[in-house]
């Protein structure tokens, strides 16, 4: 995982990239799928820390058939070959494109799709036929297994009769463009469709199955995880309740705690609450609480939404967020916030987000782009490029939301603390 953001003579800079990746190595999909299910010697019973995190659904010797879609389905599915070894029978793994890597395709077992995201497309429609038909052909003598991420809403779908896509359609970018709360947005996505809000829990007709998650979702709930794909079955016409064990295994909070774990000794404010809302707001919120709070660091998590004009430029909500707060902190040389997709991606960009400091607004101006017109134009990705400030990670193997870091401190106390990593 290359970070190509430049790494210059200001070490706060380095040091927020630093909290980054301790953040998405907490929230690893290989390593807490692997965990949860019990590393593969743990389950002769040599480990007793994974013996704890094994889960009686499969623990049982029968050969596992999983399903893992997301964003985070390729590093939670090689978590799963890691736990199981040759018990993992068949994977079925259906992903955002490119977020395949070739350790993945090297599996025996493996079938992989790539689906449409942040839009779904003809290929979610494929790959959610393949999902139904996949689930129809587990064998009684297999234990069912998923591993669920954000994303799923959209990477895989199987429409109500008379639904279109055209409509699927709409009512995505209608969300995105009014900025829908994801809550309000999946609600109606589960209206339309025969895979979610339980309805995919349902085809399992009461077997015994186990579900893990990485939660992006405020709550962390099953049931609005990836619209409920794997929620509890309430879809009209089930007829018993189902067996299947639901355990969410990494959040945002875990990606919290490592950061402050990194920075023991510094006065930390990192709220239990996650944040939401416009961007707008937030980025008021977060630059004055940075810039004028007494901690030195503020960790939060959750995520904004961005109401789009019809044009919309390059960029997501955390490059709309962090360009938002760069016109706050401008001037200050102590003052620096980093906003980031925990997966890896911002939007329909392949960008994680952006690290803004007070030179941010002078060093695009410096290039010729207005930042009032870029924030207007929903255009920030093409003004944070020209002031270097975007982070690209590429896919990072999880997805809990967004992190959103402010740091309020000098040279020398950053160069201290990098000196302690």
């Amino acid at each position: 995982m290359g970070y190509e953001l430049t790494e210059d003579d200001r070490p706060q800079r380095a040091l927020l990239l630093e909290l980054l990746r301790a953040a998405l190595a907490a929230v690893d999909g290989r390593r807490c799928t692997r965990e949860a299910l019990g590393a593969r010697e743990a389950l002769g019973g040599s480990s007793p820390r994974a013996v704890r995190h094994a889960s009686p659904s499969v623990d049982d010797g029968r050969p596992v058939w999983a399903a893992a879609i997301g964003k985070a389905a390729a590093a939670m599915a090689l978590g799963a070959a890691d736990a199981l070894g040759a018990r993992l029978e068949r994977l079925l793994l259906i992903t955002k494109e490119g977020h395949i890597g070739e350790e993945v395709r090297r599996l025996g077992c493996v079938e992989t799709h790539e689906s449409g995201h942040p839009v779904p497309d003809t290929r979610s429609l494929a790959a959610g036929a393949r999902l139904l038909n996949y689930v129809d052909a587990i064998p009684r003598s297999a234990r069912p297994l998923f591993l669920v991420s954000g994303g799923a809403s959209s990477l895989v779908e199987v429409l109500a009769p008379g639904v279109t896509l055209e409509e699927l359609l709409q009512l995505n970018l209608e969300g995105l463009a009014r900025a829908l709360p994801i809550e309000a947005l999946n609600a109606r996505r589960r209206a339309i469709s025969l895979l979610k809000g339980g309805r995919l829990s349902a085809k399992l007709s009461g077997r015994r199955a186990l579900a893990l998650f990485l939660s992006d979702v405020p709550g962390d709930d099953p049931a609005v995880i990836g619209s409920g794909l794997l929620g509890p079955s309430s879809a009209p016409g089930s007829r018993e309740p189902d067996d299947i064990e639901r355990r969410v295994i990494a959040s945002i909070d875990e990606a919290r705690q490592a950061v402050c774990d990194r920075v023991a000794g510094l006065s930390v404010n990192a709220p239990r609450e996650r944040f939401n809302g416009r961007v707008e707001r937030l980025a008021v919120q977060m630059a004055h609480d940075t810039a004028l709070g007494s901690a030195a660091l503020h960790v939060w998590g959750g995520e904004s939404v961005v109401e789009l004009p019809e044009h919309p430029g390059r960029g997501g909500r955390n490059q709309q967020l962090a360009l938002a707060a760069a016109r706050l902190i401008a001037g200050r040389d102590d003052v620096f916030l980093l906003a980031a997709g925990t997966d890896g991606t911002d939007g329909p960009t392949p960008d994680a987000g952006a690290l803004v400091d007070g030179d941010t607004c002078a060093r695009i101006a410096c290039a010729g782009v207005d930042v009032d017109e870029a924030l207007r134009r929903a255009d920030a990705g093409t003004a944070l490029e020209a002031a270097g400030d975007l982070v690209h990670t590429g896919p990072t193997g999880t997805n809990v939301g967004d992190l959103v870091l402010g740091l309020k401190l000098s040279r020398a106390g950053a160069r201290e603390l990098l000196c302690d990593c």
